[in-house]
């Protein structure tokens, strides 16, 4: 699966920013995807998640009630939506997939996903 993502850019604290994933794969209805991010000097952490079939999702509790995350599977995309941003929100988002069988839980690990986009930048200045 090969991942692009894309959107980031420089937004005022207490704005909003939607980025976007394209996935290109015959199997996009078979992926639990996910959106990470990096820090500068910081570890890669999660962000959010969604399950294959879209019902099951799980946010990070620094942007839970901030960030969704959804999928269009008709276009074979991942998008996060954010907003209420703040500066510790800038990081490169890294969009994020695993070919799953149905019952699969839905990871939060890094581990847990076997194919990474190249990553977008989101700066978030006060």
């Amino acid at each position: 699966v090969q991942l692009q993502a894309s959107g980031g850019g420089l937004v005022q604290a207490g704005g909003s920013l939607r980025v976007s994933c394209a996935a290109s794969t015959f199997t996009f209805s078979r992926l639990n995807m996910a959106w990470f991010r990096q820090a500068p000097g910081k570890e890669r952490e999660f962000v959010a998640g969604i399950s294959r079939n879209g019902r099951n999702i799980y946010y990070a509790d620094s942007v839970k009630g901030r960030f969704t995350i959804s999928r269009d599977s008709d276009k074979k995309m991942l998008y996060l939506q954010m907003n209420s941003l703040k500066p510790e929100d800038t990081a490169v988002y890294y969009c994020a997939a695993k070919n799953v069988i149905l019952t699969a839980p839905l990871g939060t690990r890094r581990e847990d996903y076997a194919d990474w986009g190249q990553g977008t930048l989101v700066t978030v200045s006060s």
